[in-house]
């Protein structure tokens, strides 16, 4: 059972400059709430309460002000600094006394996710207690992440932005991994890019034969937001189907009630925090 999770939240936000000169992308809006608010708000609905936030230096007093220790969503979050991006894989390498001996989730901080069954797939991925789980999509430029060639069920190979066509599945910012993370991940080897790949990290699962795969079908969403187009798109998204209807996607304080982590005098301390605003005034619905 996986009971831990890690967001990765540094990285130095090129892609969004000038934007990310002054403030840390993961704190950027998506529509009318934090970015950082939709990567939490996936370990909250897999019912993951023990949280590890890796920031970049200078930025852990940013994210406290806003989630704080996680009390007030029912949650415990810790945080680590990144003193330099080193690759996905060094967050289990930063996180070593985090995890400890548990099982563990890594998502991406700038990974929008949304989908109807989205949330018993995650429910799924926590009883796999052996190997690791990616999450794939569907993309229409494969060239542009990490891909697996998936044949008759099983991972057959995965590559890092592919110059010739392997497939269409993207490996997305969303994954599952048992204990033997960390053990992996500290026998890796620097990449050309000086760092630690995530993509060599599931090649020696997939070795072992201990890589499996989850699909976000064609009713889901997922989108890297490390662009401005894409933080455009994904405002759009969250604002159309928010204004259709009328519920909010990420209200941290709605998942952490319906989990039964926090009580509705919780949620009215929430709407002080808030102040006047579209969020509060969703919140009062929920207290009504």
């Amino acid at each position: 059972m996986i009971n831990k999770g890690i967001i990765l939240a540094g990285g130095s936000g090129t892609r969004l400059s000038p934007l990310t000169k002054a403030v840390n992308k993961q704190l950027l809006p998506i529509y009318d709430k934090p970015l950082i608010f939709y990567p939490l708000s996936i370990l909250m609905l897999a019912n993951i309460k023990n949280i590890l936030m890796i920031v970049n230096p200078g930025q852990i007093e940013n994210f406290k002000s806003l989630l704080g220790d996680g009390k007030r969503f029912g949650i415990k979050i810790q945080y680590k600094i990144q003193k330099k991006p080193k690759g996905l894989a060094d967050a289990f390498i930063l996180g070593k006394s985090f995890i400890k001996r548990d099982n563990v989730a890594l998502i991406l901080g700038d990974n929008f996710f949304y989908g109807q069954s989205l949330t018993d797939k995650l429910e799924k991925s926590l009883t796999h207690n052996k190997g690791a789980r990616i999450f794939l999509k569907n993309v229409k430029k494969p060239e542009n992440f990490g891909v697996a060639k998936i044949v008759n069920k099983k991972i057959k190979k995965i590559v890092e932005k592919p110059k010739k066509y392997i497939s269409n599945l993207a490996i997305t910012g969303l994954y599952f991994f048992d204990n033997n993370v960390v053990k992996y991940s500290k026998s890796l080897k620097l990449s050309k890019r000086k760092e630690f790949e995530i993509v060599d990290l599931l090649k020696k699962y997939n070795k072992k034969n201990k890589l499996f795969a989850e699909f976000i079908g064609r009713g889901g969403a997922w989108l890297d937001t490390g662009s401005i187009n894409d933080l455009y798109d994904a405002s759009s998204f969250v604002s159309a189907l928010e204004n259709r209807q009328g519920l909010k996607i990420a209200c941290l304080e709605e998942i952490a009630l319906s989990n039964g982590w926090i009580n509705k005098s919780q949620i009215r301390s929430a709407i002080k925090f808030y102040g006047k605003c579209n969020y509060s005034n969703y919140l009062k619905k929920l207290v009504k």
